[in-house]
This record gives C-alpha cells, structure tokens and sequence, in this order.
C-alpha cells in the first residue's frame, strides 16, 4: 500500500514541477517585487519593503482609467457574448440540413489571427483622408452623422471596443453551447412533448438546466478572459493606448514593464497582483451563486 502511494506521487512528480516552476514561483517573486520600494531595475536592489507601489498604483490617474475601461468590457461583453452564443446555438441546433457547414461558418473567425481581424474592423471603422469608412457610409446613407470610432468621441471608441471583442469569443461559445445541446438526452424533451410543455418552459426547465455547467464555464473563462483584454485594444487603437484613453489593466502593466513608461517592475507587480485579487474575488462569488444555479 505505501508503495502503491509512493507511485502515485511519482506520477503527479511532472505536473508538481511543472506548476510550481511557471505558477507558484512567479506567484511568489511578483509578490515580492510588488513590496519592494525603490526598486532599481540596473541595479536590482531596493531600500526597503511597504504598501508604497499599491498605493501609487491605486492613485495613478493611468491605472484608474484602465480599471474603468477593463470593468466596462468585462460588464458589456461577457452577458452579451454569452447570451448572443446561446441564440445562435439553439438556431444551428434546429437546423438539420448543412447544420456542420453553418457551425463551421460561425467558428472560422476564432481560428482568424487578432491582429487580422481588427485591420478589419479599423477598415470598416476609421475615417481616412480618403474615405469614412463602411459603416460610416452607412450611417451616411440613411441620413446619419459620420463618427470617427477609431480616434473620436470615447464612447465611440468603446462601442467598437466592445463590438469587437464578442465577435472575437463568440465563435468559441456557440461551439461549445452547440455541443451541450447536442449532448441533452432526447427522451427529457419526448416526454415534455408527450404531456404539451409549451417550449419556453421546455427551454427553462431542460435545456438551461442541461447545459447550465456549460453556461457556467463560458461565464468564468469569459470574465477572466475580458479582464486580461490587451492585444484586442492594440489591434484597434495602436500601442499607445493611454494617448486613445484605452488602456486596460494588463495593456498598464505592459506599459510599467517595456511601454514608455517603462523599468518600473514594482509599479508592475503591484498592479498584476490587484488584478489577481479583483479575478479572484469575482471567481469566488461566481462559484457561490453557482452552487444554487448550476445543476450537475
């Protein structure tokens, strides 16, 4: 038996490794390089330890508008996304002829490079000296005012933001809301239809709760994944996403590190570990609600 268990840690040997080299010791040498006051990039010394880069960071106006940009993505995208998948998997999953061509339609911009599709969306967007862009033009046709999405007014800016990244997530989700679907035993709907459920109470009682793990899954990885938004908002407004008022948590922590702003690993750390806190925590309640919403 104690050869049997001695086996067994043999075998989780690699993961331990592996999780504590790239996971737990990073963890702990941000935790670190976040106390440090007046750290010395040349150097790497500092004279002493404190909350000073917490509180530098929580003051800084750059790390406030990120905060609010991040929390405004986050808010908008994730219900949106998540919501609009739903639809669009239930439709594919009423449709029996050219049902894999039309999952497969809805996937090809997941498989997309970022950086490609927000050209794209700067093409479709931003005025140029030589034309307004599509979307302009057709605001321009049915007698709308032409707006700059790229350079404009903010809440412009964040329109286009937003828009962007739930085509972005989208394909992922109706993909795997379309395989919940598919994986719900028929004979829950049969025998609904038997006793003349209407459907909306068909979808209330047996679909939502079926593919509710699902559902909850796409939820968390959906706000962790808005909470780490960067590359999205460099494909549509550039690198210097403080002069676009854009920046996100992690866009200001790239910026502490090698931006303009740059060597400055402590302001860094401090807001890469406020950023794991504000993941966590609404991890956590997640998790909570979960426990009453989510049917295993």
């Amino acid at each position: 038996m104690k050869h049997s268990k001695h086996k067994g840690w043999l075998y989780l040997l690699p993961a331990i490794l592996f999780l504590g080299v790239f996971m737990v010791y990073p963890l702990i040498d941000v935790l670190i390089y976040s106390a440090e006051e007046g750290y010395n990039f040349v150097s790497q010394t500092a004279y002493g330890y404190g909350l000073y880069n917490y509180s530098y960071v929580l003051h800084d106006p750059y790390f406030m508008q990120a905060v609010r940009n991040t929390f405004i993505i986050v808010v908008i995208t994730v219900p949106l996304s998540t919501g609009f998948a739903l639809l669009i998997a239930l439709a594919l999953n009423s449709i029996q002829k050219l049902k894999d061509l039309f999952q497969t339609v809805y996937f090809l911009p997941y498989v997309t490079n970022t950086l490609a599709v927000g050209l794209v969306f700067m093409i479709l967007f931003k005025k140029t000296a030589y034309t307004d862009g599509m979307i302009n033009l057709l605001i321009q046709f049915f007698g709308g005012e032409g707006v700059d999405f790229i350079e404009g007014p903010y809440w412009a800016k964040m329109f286009v933001m937003c828009f962007y990244t739930i085509w972005v997530v989208l394909p992922f989700k109706v993909l795997i809301l379309t395989s919940a679907l598919a994986s719900v035993n028929q004979d829950y709907y049969n025998a609904a239809k038997i006793d003349g459920t209407s459907k909306g109470r068909i979808f209330r009682r047996i679909t939502l709760p079926m593919i509710s793990p699902m559902l909850f899954y796409l939820i968390i990885t959906g706000f962790i994944g808005a909470f780490k938004a960067y590359s999205d908002e460099v494909a549509l407004f550039g690198t210097d996403l403080n002069g676009a008022g854009m920046n996100t948590i992690v866009g200001y922590v790239y910026d502490m590190l090698y931006g303009t702003a740059g060597g400055y690993p402590s302001y860094a750390s401090a807001a890469a570990i406020i950023l794991f806190v504000i993941v966590l925590t609404i991890t956590c309640i997640n998790l909570m609600v979960s426990r009453k919403t989510v049917h295993y």
